[in-house]
């Protein structure tokens, strides 16, 4: 299991892509410059953008890094910056966090089996889901947390078979937030 991603909610998606970038050399995805939006049914929207490590850009590195000892280490995870319109689930949420700011909405983490995942957490009383089975899109399944009493925040389970975003399971999924604060 690894960090696949982190996912803020911020007032101004190119200032906060700016700080990463400028600050710890994150790129905007090369593939979607301007990134993409997102439509709600009620016609409010959210546009994102992706970042990418410095890493996965410059070097070429993969994504697990053999280590000493046997120990993998993982390089920076992507971030996903999404800035909110119209009254969208991502402004609302924006400005009821860190004074309008917003800021980590989720952590991503990577793991074999999304239902295995959800299984152990429920059976071990971690974690609530937003929904009862994950969502699913070609190459990716995945399912959000409710907010931990732990942490505070959401956390996502995603099980890769290819690289990327499936615009439809961002929608679904930011809208399976919409009541969470």
């Amino acid at each position: 299991m690894r960090i696949d991603h982190i996912a803020y909610r911020v007032r101004d998606r190119f200032e906060t892509a700016r700080f990463f970038t400028e600050g710890f050399g994150y790129k905007i995805d090369p593939e979607l410059p301007d990134g993409f939006e997102i439509k709600f049914d009620d016609g409010s929207t959210a546009k994102c953008l992706v970042l990418l490590p410095p890493e996965k850009l410059e070097n070429g590195i993969p994504w697990d890094i053999p280590g000493v000892n046997g120990l993998e280490y993982h390089m920076a995870p992507e971030i996903f910056i999404s800035d909110g319109q119209n009254h969208s689930v991502v402004e609302e949420w924006v400005a009821s966090k860190n004074g309008g700011v917003g800021g980590v909405h989720h952590v991503a983490y990577q793991v074999e089996s999304v239902e295995a995942k959800m299984k152990e957490f429920k059976e071990k009383g971690l974690m609530e889901f937003t929904t009862e089975e994950p969502i699913r899109c070609e190459g990716l399944t995945q399912v959000f947390t409710k907010p931990t009493p732990f942490t505070g925040i959401i956390y996502e389970f995603i099980e890769r078979e290819k690289h990327g975003f499936c615009q439809d399971s961002v929608k679904f999924l930011m809208e399976s937030t919409r009541d969470l604060k």
